[in-house]
């Protein structure tokens, strides 16, 4: 049987078992598993499984994706989030869609502290919804400003899923946090302008706060403000120890992860509950990803043996596809499997796939990796199953429709559609800060 329709056996079966409720990573390892079984016998065939998942121990960086969703959530479940949006609303509630603009704020703040979109909704729904909501703003500027601004997540350093795609492709972390720094601001100025925009032009949608509950001393709106210097503060911890060489990814999270608990000590927020959510949730999202990246790199390992980069490279110089249209078609392909998979199970199943090929044709693999990750923002929030549409509705009241919900996030989409097409265009909006601060020797 040639490679190629073989590999097209994999993929649809695994596609079908994922339709049928089965874990992901359960479909995954089996699918990789049985396949070299079946191809390759039992020894060569199951050592080959066995061999690809147990480099998983051999990374050292994935000590780091514990301490970075450690420190978000510690920061969540110690309410400092809370503080933030409350900084925002004393200083931005006088504005047109001044909440609104906060939220995305408090979101890109969220993000320098998590690196998960997850985190982002949880701390969207629960803080920032209630309070839009009693200000009268309108349920789809609500819906599609947390779900927009949480995405966010993905792309600002320190992003979870920019360090897994550095391991997998073998990519300086670095250089993919510097590279997502400057598109992830891009985005949400332009979410903010969009913001302000539309709220000029029809009040309703995010009325301004009334004079009453905007009479603030300037002694207060200070106190406050020391509330946003918070998560700058650990960003720049966590980041500038691993820039300046002073500690490695797995210290710097380590460092990031014990800041966030001192200063939720300092707060006096530390109670046996917090510490028990924290630990949960850290435990739960750790061990998806450990279970999900072993199963594909087992998937991987059977991919490699049959040669399935040089097939996928064959098939499209057959059809007569220019580079550029196989790059197209790859982020197609990432919205399309965004409705089934999460960021991380996208990645770890067509990034062995995608990046030797995306080498081979010229492209650079770390603006690629900023391309990824924005199309899996835009996979998040595509219906009919996006992932933080579901969220959403989990999360918001019962008044806030799935009708609302879909519709909401359609400017949102189209913004970030074209922030996507214009670093495809210009690929220096990616690589200006790597190149300029940590250049390739």
């Amino acid at each position: 049987m040639p490679p190629t329709l073989i590999i097209l056996l994999m993929f649809s079966s695994m596609i079908l078992l994922m339709l049928s409720g089965q874990r992901v990573f359960g479909v995954i390892g089996f699918v990789g598993s049985f396949c070299g079984l079946l191809l390759w016998g039992h020894g060569g065939g199951g050592d080959m499984s066995f061999n690809a998942a147990v480099k998983l121990f051999n990374w050292y960086p994935m000590l780091s994706l514990p301490m970075f969703i450690f420190m978000g959530y510690m920061i969540s479940e110690a309410g400092i989030a809370n503080d933030l949006y409350r900084a925002l609303h004393v200083w931005m509630g006088g504005l047109r869609g001044g909440l609104a603009i906060g939220t995305v704020v408090l979101m890109v703040l969220i993000s320098a502290m998590n690196g998960l979109s997850v985190a982002g909704m949880a701390i969207g729904c629960s803080v920032a919804l209630p309070e839009l909501a009693k200000r009268g703003y309108d349920k789809r500027m609500i819906s599609g400003v947390i779900q927009a601004a949480s995405s966010l997540g993905i792309l600002i350093p320190p992003s979870v899923v920019l360090v897994l795609y550095g391991m997998i492709a073998r990519e300086n972390i670095e250089r993919l946090w510097l590279a997502g720094i400057v598109p992830g601001l891009m985005m949400s100025v332009v979410f903010i302008a969009y913001i302000a925009i539309r709220c000029w032009l029809n009040p309703a949608l995010g009325p301004a706060l009334p004079a009453a509950e905007r009479q603030f001393t300037r002694r207060e709106k200070m106190q406050v403000l020391g509330a946003g210097i918070i998560p700058l503060a650990l960003m720049l911890i966590v980041i500038g120890s691993f820039f300046s060489g002073i500690a490695s990814l797995a210290e710097s999270s380590a460092i990031g992860a014990l800041c966030a608990f001192l200063v939720a000590c300092a707060k006096r927020r530390v109670t046996r509950q917090v510490i028990r959510n924290t630990l949960v949730q850290t435990l739960n999202a750790s061990a998806m990803f450990m279970w999900v990246m072993m199963a594909a790199l087992a998937f991987a390992g059977v991919f490699d043996g049959l040669g399935a980069v040089r097939a996928i490279e064959n098939l499209f110089t057959d059809l007569g596809i220019s580079r550029w249209g196989v790059l197209l078609l790859m982020q197609i392909s990432f919205i399309v499997m965004g409705i089934f998979l999460d960021d991380t199970a996208m990645l770890v199943i067509v990034a062995p796939l995608y990046v030797p090929l995306l080498i081979k044709l010229g492209f650079n693999p770390v603006w690629f990796g900023v391309l990824y990750t924005i199309t899996c923002q835009i996979a998040y929030l595509t219906p009919p199953f996006g992932y933080n549409l579901f969220l959403m509705r989990a999360m918001s009241p019962p008044d806030f429709t799935i009708r609302d919900i879909y519709l909401s996030i359609v400017p949102f989409v189209l913004l970030m559609l074209a922030c996507l097409i214009l670093i495809m265009i210009f690929p220096d909006i990616a690589l200006w800060l790597p190149n300029l601060i940590h250049p390739i020797k």
